[in-house]
């Protein structure tokens, strides 16, 4: 065999191999397209705050989506995003309402295969975490939030009808490098709940 016949043959053996590289990458974007990784509930279940030495502190309950999709995506790698933002607002007869507080928590959700338990920690907490056996009981920690204070009774002494509101949401966090191939276009990886509002005790 000449050396020109073994290059043509080597060049035909690539392109087979990057067609059929090309049709399992094509494959696994058309079954991540078709699954929905956070379908399912996500609401504000309950909320109220109460002052405790001029804190108002917020309580929440909130259930957050569960299914096989959610458990895959974590044990692939995806880092799952949780936010609780709040705001306070003063009711204004002629004018709209002005903000007088806005504050949002951020957690974050992960699967750490080698201890097959799940991660949740606060992005900004340094290395403080808590770790769950069960997807259920860490979407249970996130999803219960009591005593965090979201300002003081000085922002509030102004005379005045004051509301406060709560809305959770999930996006997508980090990605492994082959996973961010895969899922940079995708728009499933984002829900908000509707905002849960109520009057602000004085």
């Amino acid at each position: 065999m000449t050396i020109t016949k073994r290059v043509q043959r080597c060049v035909a053996a690539a392109r087979v191999t990057m067609v059929a590289g090309v049709l399992a990458l094509l494959v696994a974007m058309a079954s991540i397209a078709r699954a929905d990784p956070l379908a399912g509930a996500l609401e504000i279940q309950s909320a109220f705050v109460n002052v405790t030495s001029g804190v108002y502190q917020l309580h929440v309950r909130i259930r957050y989506p569960r299914n096989d999709e959610t458990v895959a995506a974590l044990r692939d790698g995806v880092t799952l995003s949780y936010k609780l933002d709040v705001e306070v607002l003063r009711s204004r007869r002629y004018w709209t309402d002005a903000g007088v507080a806005a504050v949002t928590l951020q957690r974050q959700l992960s699967y750490h295969s080698v201890s097959e338990r799940y991660v949740v920690k606060d992005p900004l907490g340094g290395s403080e975490q808590k770790t769950y056996p069960t997807l259920e009981e860490a979407l249970s920690d996130l999803g219960n939030v009591e005593g965090w204070p979201i300002l003081v009774a000085s922002q509030v002494a102004e005379e005045g009808e004051y509301t406060v509101r709560v809305r959770a949401g999930i996006s997508q966090g980090r990605l492994t490098d082959a996973l961010r191939v895969l899922m940079f276009w995708s728009d499933d990886w984002q829900r908000q709940s509707e905002w849960y509002a109520w009057s602000l005790p004085r």
